[in-house]
């Protein structure tokens, strides 16, 4: 499912395309963003495009079964803990992203570690695309997960800061106006394929200029040394209520561990 050397690169590197990890369940994907899009929360988002479509929604899968069944009948929970070196695969959120054709609008430059109430250095996310992507795949900074300071989490919506205060930031980077040192990573993919990173890993996407829609899944997981960080305002996900403390692991009824199978409460919120 994944390779020593592939392992080996997201260590280095921070991403990795993992072909093929999901051969299989494509059909139940397609059918849970459907559902997800006709059925949004309330922290579903349109990210004030003026042009086209940019859906986003996350933490769904305890309402959207689909969703459910790939989190912990399919093969990512186990890819999850082998990527990170870590004996568990605790699943964080899920996170529906869809550019419908004709969107222009860019997925800013970002770490997506800032925005969350977790720290540590066995994370991973999955993006698992719907349909085969060239042009609007997402593009990575190769070593950014060990960068000394993370960079300023914005708006997506308008580019302001994401928090009101905090700690001290790097600036967005723009690799493709000045691209400095930073090797840029990104891979054509297709339907079942995976590109697997770091929550610190720096990512963003171009605009979907295709005649094609660019719907994609990501799956969030960290691992043992994953623990609660108090962030300089609300995070994203809030996941208000959650009543844990400064230096917790993420308390397993509302983040089961999937991996290995039988460990944890495997509880739902």
């Amino acid at each position: 499912m994944i390779t020593a050397q592939q392992i080996e690169d997201f260590q280095r590197d921070g991403a990795v395309m993992v072909p093929g990890v999901l051969t299989g369940w494509m059909e139940l994907l397609r059918d849970g963003i459907e559902r997800n899009m006709a059925e949004p929360s309330q922290y579903a988002s349109e990210n004030a495009v003026t042009e086209g479509r940019f859906f986003d929604d996350y933490v769904n899968w305890t309402r959207i079964p689909e969703f459910e069944r790939i989190i912990r009948e399919s093969p990512v929970a186990e890819v999850a803990a082998r990527a990170m070196r870590s004996q568990t695969a605790q699943f964080f959120h899920d996170h529906v992203l869809v550019k419908e054709p004709g969107t222009p609008k860019p997925t800013p430059w970002h770490q997506d570690g800032p925005y969350y109430f977790v720290t540590g250095e066995q994370t991973v996310s999955f993006w698992i695309p719907a349909e085969k992507v060239e042009a609007a795949t997402l593009r990575f900074i190769a070593g950014s997960h060990r960068w000394d300071k993370p960079v300023r989490p914005v708006s997506w919506a308008d580019d302001s800061d994401f928090y009101e205060s905090g700690q001290e930031w790097i600036e967005v980077p723009d690799p493709d106006s000045d691209p400095r040192d930073m090797r840029v990573l990104e891979w054509v993919m297709q339907p079942g394929d995976a590109v697997l990173f770091d929550f610190r890993t720096v990512h963003g996407a171009r605009g979907n200029f295709t005649p094609s829609r660019r719907r994609a899944l990501s799956l969030r997981w960290v691992g043992d040394d994953a623990r609660y960080v108090q962030r300089p305002g609300r995070t994203s996900p809030p996941f208000p209520g959650h009543d844990m403390r400064e230096g917790q692991k993420l308390r397993e009824d509302w983040f089961p561990v999937i991996w290995p199978a039988g460990s944890g409460t495997g509880e739902t919120a």
